[in-house]
């Protein structure tokens, strides 16, 4: 009942504002106007009635009921600016890109796409290797030994370093001497530096071939007839290769080193020995032949030789006494008998 009395009350008021009731006394001229357009202003916001609106939760619970779809285009979408793939690049008059290439769903399956593209592909589409490609061991040259570095061959007559049974070549690099080993097994090939022809005391250097087809350099000292690793090793460079049942390897030496008993000064002259045999898991055995072949005279690395040593199947047929054999047979097989 008061309620409706106050909006009787209120609509009066405003009807008299709006100059349907008597003036107030006292109100002349502009004041008075302006006061009563005022309460007339004041009157229509209190007739309206009053509005609510969201909060911030329920525009965010529609934005996600809405979808992916109303979301903006990423910056890095090709379709969000002028001429790209999207709305906006066909409106710029760009009609065949939709077809060439497909829309994104989601700025984040164009950030992950791009992501991809950049982090994984080279600019020919392709995948990027896992790792950079190696370079393929370069075939030791056997036309340069006796010129340019000395080589030893042992095996058939006219062999080279892939047809040898032993094959070893070494050249001076500026500080360092550079050595080419390479034999015929599948386990490890080695060449010793001695102040004799006998094995012990040794200085050697040994190319192994192990499990996993790698080929390791190693540094060892013979104590007698054992060969001990050496955990200090002078190689450098190091290069190897296990291909047609061969063991072959590249690696430098200083010519110069510190004193030290199990590692030569290669400045000096050494007996060289040639030995290569089978490995296990990766660890050396017995070398192959019970008398490994050895330098005549000692080596000096300032001299170049092309030496070829006849393996045992073929040193019958060098020897004087199996030629003058074979004349003597055949003169009497051409003569015939009597």
């Amino acid at each position: 009942m008061r309620r409706a009395r106050r909006e009787a009350a209120g609509t009066g008021g405003c009807a008299a504002a709006r100059g349907g009731g008597a003036p107030r006394p006292g109100v002349r001229g502009g004041p008075a106007a302006a006061r009563a357009a005022w309460l007339r202003d004041l009157c229509a916001a209190m007739a309206r009635p009053p509005r609510q609106c969201p909060g911030p939760w329920v525009q965010l619970l529609l934005l996600l009921l809405a979808g992916p779809g109303t979301c903006a285009a990423s910056p890095a979408d090709d379709g969000a600016g002028p001429g790209g793939r999207g709305p906006r690049g066909r409106a710029r008059g760009d009609a065949g890109a939709d077809e060439a290439v497909p829309r994104h769903d989601s700025s984040y399956g164009t950030f992950a796409g791009e992501f991809y593209d950049l982090r994984y592909l080279s600019e020919e589409g392709y995948p990027f290797p896992t790792a950079p490609p190696v370079d393929p061991f370069a075939k030791i040259k056997v036309d340069d030994c006796g010129k340019t570095k000395g080589c030893f061959r042992y095996g058939k007559p006219g062999c080279n370093a892939e047809t040898c049974d032993y094959f070893l070549s070494y050249r001076m690099i500026g500080a360092d001497v550079e050595f080419e080993l390479s034999a015929d097994t599948d386990g490890w090939v080695a060449v010793g530096f001695s102040s004799d022809k006998k094995m012990g005391g040794d200085d050697v250097m040994a190319c192994v071939h192990d499990d996993n087809g790698r080929v390791r350099i190693q540094h060892f000292y013979n104590v007698g007839q054992w060969a001990k690793e050496i955990q200090r090793n002078p190689a450098r460079d190091e290069e190897g290769v296990f291909e047609n049942n061969r063991v072959t390897c590249r690696f430098k030496r200083p010519v110069n080193v510190p004193r030290d008993e199990t590692i030569v000064d290669l400045h000096l002259s050494w007996y060289y020995l040639f030995a290569w045999g089978p490995a296990i898991q990766g660890s050396i055995t017995r070398h192959d032949i019970d008398s490994p072949p050895t330098s005549e005279r000692v080596v000096s690395i300032y001299k170049y030789e092309d030496i070829f040593m006849p393996s045992a199947a073929y040193q019958t047929f060098s020897s004087p006494f199996c030629l003058l054999l074979i004349v003597a047979l055949t003169f009497y097989l051409l003569m015939g008998t009597p």
